[in-house]
C-alpha cells in the first residue's frame, strides 16, 4: 500500500508544479573511503522536505531513525513521517526538525521565514 499511497502523492504534487523526487544518488565518505550510494528514500520535495509514508499498524521507532538518517544525510531541514493506517490522518503524522540543516553561512532559517 505504501508504493500507491508514494504514486498518488507524487501525483497531486505534480499537478501542483511542487518539484519532488524519489530517490537518489548520494556520495558517502567514510574514513577516506568515498562512494556513491542509491538513498531509498520515499519523496523529496523541493529539496527542503522528507516524506517517508507508512501503511502500518504499530509505528515502530525505527521508523522515525531512518528518516532523521536520511535527513542528515541529505542535509534536509523539515521530515514528515506520515501513517496512512490511521483512521484519523492526522493523528499519524509526525514532524520532525533538523537544526542547522540546509543553512548557507551566515544565515538562520529563522531569517527565511520573515515577513
Amino acid at each position: 500500500m505504501e508504493s500507491i499511497y508514494e504514486r498518488c502523492l507524487l501525483r497531486e504534487l505534480e499537478l501542483r508544479s511542487i518539484r519532488s523526487t524519489t530517490q537518489k544518488m548520494i556520495r558517502v565518505e567514510y574514513k577516506g573511503l568515498v562512494f556513491d550510494e542509491l538513498l531509498r528514500f520515499d519523496i523529496l520535495v523541493d529539496d527542503c522536505l522528507l516524506v517517508e509514508l507508512k501503511a502500518v499498524e504499530i509505528l515502530h521507532p525505527v521508523s522515525k531513525a531512518q528518516l532523521f538518517s536520511y535527513m542528515r544525510l541529505l542535509n534536509i531541514p523539515v521530515g514528515l513521517l506520515i501513517n496512512f493506517h490511521e483512521p484519523m490522518l492526522k493523528n499519524g503524522i509526525s514532524r520532525m526538525i533538523l537544526p542547522g540543516a540546509n543553512e548557507t553561512e551566515g544565515s538562520k532559517v529563522e531569517e527565511d521565514f520573515s515577513l
